[in-house]
């Protein structure tokens, strides 16, 4: 992933992905991400590398897409997978002209459309699991009085 000569002599630049307004360098999974890897994707390959390294391809083949125009933190994979992820900035990697490359920082993975209908429209996914985590408190709270 690192460290790709160019055709000029003697220069080196680190590899990336353009991801939207991104340029990712580098993929760090969560335990969490992991662990919800194991859960809802997939239970043979599930070590980090294998994550990392389906993750990459699909980043280096554009099938990475954002989940919503306007939000950057919900994206899909091949317009199936689901997964949350955060960027920040690399302190080690920058590109040629000296602008800092970034780490994409994966969250946690939600599952795959195709198995879970709710993910097709997750806000309204999220407002009805509020909305009954409410009620649930509601008449918890009810009961012990």
């Amino acid at each position: 992933m690192k460290d790709k000569k160019m055709d000029r002599y003697s220069t080196y630049e680190s590899f990336y992905v353009q991801l939207a307004d991104k340029k990712v360098a580098d993929i760090i999974v969560t335990n969490h991400a992991k662990a919800r890897w194991l859960d809802r994707v997939e239970s043979e390959k599930t070590g980090t590398d294998d994550i990392c390294a389906f993750l990459w391809e699909h980043l280096k083949n554009g099938t990475v897409k954002s989940y919503y125009r306007n939000e950057q933190d919900v994206y899909t994979v091949e317009d199936d997978l689901v997964f949350v992820a955060e960027f920040s900035e690399s302190d080690r990697h920058r590109d040629l002209v000296g602008n800092p490359l970034h780490k994409m920082i994966v969250v946690t993975f939600l599952g795959r459309m195709s198995e879970t209908m709710e993910l097709r429209d997750l806000r309204t996914y999220y407002s009805w699991l509020r909305h009954s985590r409410r009620m649930t408190l509601i008449k918890n709270s009810r009961k012990r009085r």
